[in-house]
């Protein structure tokens, strides 16, 4: 299993019109093969921070989504594209991880 996990810092005003730029994404993403959970939420303290949740069955598959992302992106993004007016994203951090096994806390 692959995890990536990680947040966007954005101007506080924003925040929300960056989420709803990202809801046709987590969408398509949900239905891609391999996909197990895909969500981009709204961190309840941090008015400015958006966290970046997804799991995949398996490299290939994650492998798949992100050649499917660079494919749709605008020639020469290299970012998500957002609503208009465009939504600056001011810091970002994902990272993946490579999952040897899983079971429910405590165990």
């Amino acid at each position: 299993m692959i995890i990536v996990a990680g947040s966007f810092t954005l101007a506080p005003q924003d925040r929300d019109a960056f989420l709803r730029s990202r809801e046709a994404a987590m969408r398509t993403s949900r239905a891609e093969p391999g996909c197990i959970e895909y969500v981009c939420s709204a961190d309840p303290i941090d008015e400015a921070r958006v966290v970046l949740f997804e799991r995949w069955e398996d490299k290939a598959s994650l492998a798949a989504h992100l050649a499917t992302m660079r494919a749709a992106r605008p020639p020469g993004e290299t970012r998500p594209t957002t609503p208009s007016p465009a939504v600056t994203v001011l810091a970002s951090e994902i990272a993946q991880y490579e999952i040897a096994a899983t079971g429910p806390v405590g165990s």
